[in-house]
Parts: C-alpha cells; sequence; structure tokens
C-alpha cells in the first residue's frame, strides 16, 4: 500500500513545484514590464505634501538682469559693434568707392581733354575716387612726379582715414572681455560676500551671485568674437578695395601730357607761397637780405 501511495504523492508535490514556479514566473515578468512604466510617471504628490516646483525658464531680460551691471556698457559696445560693422561694409565696397557713374563721367572728361571739367566733376562729387582725382588735377600743372607724390599722398589719407575707423573693431575685441572680467571679480566678490554672512544656507542668493560671474563673462566673449573677425574681414577687404581704386586713378592720369600743362592752374586752391618780398623791394630788399 506504501509502495502504491509514495509514487502518487512525489507526482503530485512535482506538479504542484511546477505550478508555483510557473506563478512566480509571470509575476515576475508582470512587474518588469510595469516598473518601467510608472518609472516614467511622476509619483503623485501624498496628502499634505506641496507639489514640486516648477522649472523656469529663463528668458533674455533675466539674463541681462543675471549679468548686473556690466550688461550696460557691453550693451552699448554691442550696438557700436553693429553700426561700425554695417558703416565700414558699405564704405569698403569698391562700389562706393569709385562709384561706376562717376568713373564713367571722369573719363569721358579726360578723353576730351577737358580737365578743368573734370575737376569741378570731382569737386561737385562726394567719393573718395573724386577726392583722389581732384587732387591729382590740382597738380597737373607741377609736373609728374609732383602728381604722382599727389596721388600717393591722397590714396595712403584715404586708406588711413577708413584703416582707423576699423580699428575701432579691434578696440571692441579689446575691451569686452575686460568689461566682463571685470563682472566676473564683482560677482565672485558677490559670492564670497553671501558665503560669508549666510553660508550655504540660502542657494538662491549664491546662485544669483555665480549666475552674475558666468553670464558677465560669457557677454564679453559674444560681443569680442565678432568684433576680431569683421575686423580681420574689413582689414582685407580695405586692401583689396584700395588696390582697386589706385588702378583706376592710375589709368586716368596715364599719357598725360604733362608738357602742355606746364605752370597751368586747373584747380581752385589758392597759392599762399610767393617770390621774397627783397626781391620785389629793390634796396629795400636788400637791406632785409643783409639783416637775414
Amino acid at each position: 500500500m506504501h509502495t502504491r501511495n509514495n509514487p502518487s504523492m512525489i507526482q503530485t508535490l512535482l506538479r504542484g513545484f511546477v505550478r508555483l514556479s510557473a506563478c512566480a514566473l509571470l509575476l515576475a515578468g508582470n512587474l518588469m514590464v510595469v516598473a518601467p512604466m510608472h518609472a516614467q510617471e511622476p509619483a503623485a504628490p501624498a496628502a499634505g505634501e506641496a507639489a514640486a516646483p516648477e522649472v523656469h525658464q529663463h528668458t533674455l531680460m533675466d539674463r541681462f538682469r543675471e549679468g548686473g551691471w556690466v550688461m550696460y556698457p557691453l550693451t552699448l559696445c554691442s550696438v557700436a559693434l553693429v553700426w561700425l560693422t554695417v558703416d565700414l561694409w558699405m564704405r569698403t565696397a569698391l562700389k562706393n568707392m569709385a562709384p561706376p557713374g562717376q568713373v564713367s563721367q571722369v573719363q569721358d572728361l579726360f578723353r576730351a581733354g577737358d580737365y578743368v571739367g573734370a575737376y569741378q566733376f570731382a569737386k561737385n562729387n562726394n567719393s573718395y575716387f573724386a577726392d583722389v582725382s581732384r587732387v591729382g588735377l590740382s597738380f597737373v600743372g607741377e609736373g609728374q612726379n609732383a602728381v604722382e607724390e599727389a596721388l600717393f599722398s591722397e590714396l595712403n589719407k584715404t586708406n588711413a582715414t577708413i584703416q582707423t575707423r576699423i580699428n575701432y573693431l579691434s578696440v571692441l575685441g579689446v575691451c569686452t572681455p575686460m568689461i566682463g572680467l571685470v563682472g566676473t571679480v564683482t560677482g565672485m566678490m558677490s559670492a564670497f560676500a553671501t558665503l560669508g554672512t549666510s553660508g550655504v544656507g540660502d542657494p538662491s542668493k549664491l546662485s544669483g551671485a555665480i549666475g552674475e560671474v558666468l553670464v558677465a563673462t560669457a557677454s564679453g566673449l559674444a560681443v569680442a568674437v565678432p568684433a576680431f573677425m569683421v575686423f580681420y574681414i574689413l582689414r582685407n577687404r580695405l586692401q583689396g578695395s584700395m588696390h582697386g581704386l589706385q588702378e583706376i586713378v592710375s589709368s586716368l592720369f596715364r599719357k598725360m601730357p604733362y608738357e602742355h600743362l606746364k605752370d597751368a592752374h586747373v584747380g581752385e586752391e589758392e597759392f599762399y607761397a610767393a617770390l621774397p618780398n627783397w626781391v620785389a623791394g629793390g634796396n629795400d630788399g636788400a637791406a632785409v637780405a643783409v639783416a637775414v
């Protein structure tokens, strides 16, 4: 009798163990599926607990206030950067330095031999090409060397005038990081003062001081980097435009008949130099010459 019941009991135990194992595996699988779903959902606040604060998105004005007082001079520098960039980009364009209409008109007057008319046209028009041409025409009576020296001097003057304005971009590129560094130093001083008075118990004040440090530094660099980039771009652009202007003006005065224009006074500039007074004074001039 015991020999019959023992196999049946063992089979019963085995079936129970298999069923229990299957239930455990099924439960574990359900937990693995449900757990990530609950992990993605924010936990609901329990009764009596305050809801978690929402994350505040900082606007541009918030960043401006965080930067402190240095944001005001940096804003002025950024406005100056934009204004200089637009102004110098227009000034360094060859078509603005030597307008095609003015070049064509002066060329026609040169072909007709009307140098007085060319001088009047250059005087009545405002451009770097007109200024250089006017100066060159006012020296045609002095000979070729005088004209070339006058053109060279006027071209250098034009280049120096524009280059001086371009150099202001380099000044902005150097000064704005220093202004941001001043804001960094003042922000660090404020942060250490906050640590000295309230310690780390008030993180909002400490974060505000640290925010001033970071925003001031970043703002200074944000103005300096474009300023240096525009500085080098405009400097190279100016060199190319000056070469073009020099070629246009040189082509005008090439083959100039200086022998027919000797001692001619084309321009309207007044000459102040005259003969020495003792040459016209006769005996009085001799006395002056002795005194000298």
